[in-house]
């Protein structure tokens, strides 16, 4: 089995939520900004500089929401291949700077404020409910 850790953040600004769009493989969908860590990385960095490459937002983190673990069978992978432990830690933070900025050549293609009574009837991953849960918002079952 293999491991993947990155780090998210939970950025709500005058009732919306910040978010990204994901396309990768021929699958897409609307989704927390950031992902992966790098070896030796700390997972606040992570998520900070992950927001600042996806949304074109500078952001402070003001705490740690929850840590959620996800296990995706080989065969349901972009990429099939071993069975795969997501394990996705979630901050909450605000914006400090910059400016709204889709990422160019990465694993997103847009962002966006969306308003937060909207999420739920967008297309998003599962993380996108996972974080609202563990921030307190409000998640359509």
């Amino acid at each position: 089995m293999e491991l993947r850790v990155a780090a998210y953040a939970v950025v709500v600004d005058q009732g919306r939520l910040l978010l990204a769009h994901w396309a990768e493989g021929g699958r897409s969908g609307w989704t927390m900004p950031g992902g992966g860590i790098e070896p030796g990385e700390h997972p606040e960095r992570a998520a900070v500089r992950e927001v600042r490459e996806e949304t074109g937002y500078d952001v402070e983190v003001d705490a740690l929401l929850g840590v959620d673990s996800l296990v995706v069978p080989g065969e349901g992978r972009i990429v099939p291949g071993p069975d795969l432990q997501a394990l996705r830690i979630v901050y909450r933070a605000h914006v400090v700077g910059g400016e709204l900025a889709d990422e160019v050549d990465g694993s997103t293609d847009q962002a966006a404020w969306v308003p937060l009574d909207e999420v739920d009837d967008l297309q998003h991953v599962g993380l996108v409910d996972v974080a609202r849960r563990f921030a307190g918002l409000a998640v359509r079952d």
